[in-house]
């Protein structure tokens, strides 16, 4: 029997497994699901990036890890080293969070050092740029942007998903502005249904990082 789900949708779905609360379980659960309807990622914490890529092979399913998740805190050369070895456990794609703290600083140089040496060591993977746009002002999204163009960034992504506000249309729409049609645009962060991801899809975001993923392509309301 064919399976009830939307396919377009589900496959630029990242699904998520990113709670501070997070066990194997739950992994297990985001696995079977990405396994069954075909997700583009299934996103977690670089621990468990060996779990996941187990559970995945064979899928057609990649594995997304985090790094510098959630406040992008860690030293440059710390993110680079989890990034270089969550690759080599199985990772295909990184969701590196900048250094937000040095950008609203003014000190853009250092995020532009950070992506570069994040960008030298995941060459020939995708490379996803978390801005966390709730917390930045126009300019600071504007030269995130530039900075993620310069650097050769496969996508922008909104949000981490644990701030105070998630991914919104109006910051898609600068997103996609400012870096054109080329770059990948990520909306995460507060995606609970179908015609939210709609909604930021006609905005101009090409993937969808959520951790509701089975709910909106099934369309399970209950869970």
């Amino acid at each position: 029997m064919a399976v009830d789900f939307d396919q377009k949708l589900a496959r630029i779905i990242d699904c998520t497994v990113l709670k501070a609360e997070a066990a194997s379980d739950d992994v297990d659960r985001a696995c079977q699901g990405a396994r069954k309807y075909h997700f583009a990622t299934v996103c977690v914490n670089p621990g468990y990036v060996p779990l996941t890529a187990k559970l995945l092979r064979g899928s057609g399913v990649k594995v997304c890890a985090v790094v510098g998740f959630p406040r992008g805190a860690n030293t440059s050369t710390v993110k680079a080293l989890v990034a270089r070895q969550a690759l080599l456990n199985g990772a295909a794609e990184i969701d590196l969070v900048i250094n937000r703290e040095a950008l609203k600083s003014g000190e853009s140089e250092l995020v532009d050092k950070e992506v570069q040496m994040v960008r030298k060591v995941t060459a020939g993977h995708v490379l996803k740029m978390i801005l966390e746009t709730c917390l930045l002002t126009r300019e600071e999204k504007i030269k995130a942007c530039e900075i993620a163009i310069n650097r050769e960034v496969n996508f922008i992504t909104t949000s981490t998903g644990v701030s105070k506000d998630g991914a919104t249309s109006d910051d898609i729409k600068l997103i996609r502005k400012v870096v054109g049609i080329e770059m990948g645009v990520k909306a995460s962060g507060g995606i609970e249904t179908a015609e939210q991801a709609y909604i930021l899809l006609e905005a101009g975001a090409t993937r969808i990082g959520t951790n509701r993923a089975v709910e909106i392509v099934s369309g399970d309301k209950k869970r």
